[in-house]
């Protein structure tokens, strides 16, 4: 079994490739991808008929300049490099929504903001309809004002 994978290595980074690509699809880090892009240096090192060894040698080589290379472009391509990038609920800051079910100062309402549900408070009265935008938020509950 072990001469038949020495032989056929090829396959074995291939499997690797795919599942760091596999692995990746989760962490969206792009430090994953690095790993893959170095099994397929690999591949291409076994094809040539390199020693299992100078495989090793080309995969830690090419993840490495994967690493230093690839990784920051990526990021700064597909992140944009936002140190305070929101995301979740805190992405709903300066969003607007519609009021459907009616929000009475110092009780809760509700307001739906791209199709999801939001428990929302306000100062003011709401009714049911009204265009609103969200100011603040706390933990679940999100601050709205009208619009």
């Amino acid at each position: 079994m072990i001469e038949y994978l020495i032989h056929n290595s090829w396959q074995v980074w291939a499997v690797i490739a795919v599942l760091c690509l596999i692995m990746e699809l989760s962490s969206g880090d792009f430090f994953i991808i690095c790993f893959s892009i170095g099994a397929v240096a690999a591949v291409i090192g076994a094809a040539v008929g390199l020693s299992v060894y100078w495989q090793i040698a080309v995969f830690a080589l090419f993840s490495l300049l994967a690493i230093f290379t690839v990784r920051p472009v990526a990021l700064r391509w597909l992140h944009k490099n936002e140190p305070d990038r929101r995301s979740n609920a805190d992405a709903l800051l300066g969003r607007t929504g519609r009021v459907v079910e009616p929000i009475h100062a110092g009780r809760n309402g509700y307001v739906q903001i791209d199709g999801d549900m939001w428990k929302a408070v306000s100062s003011t009265d709401i009714a049911v309809g009204t265009t609103v935008r969200v100011i603040g938020r706390e933990s679940t509950i999100i601050t709205v004002e009208q619009l």
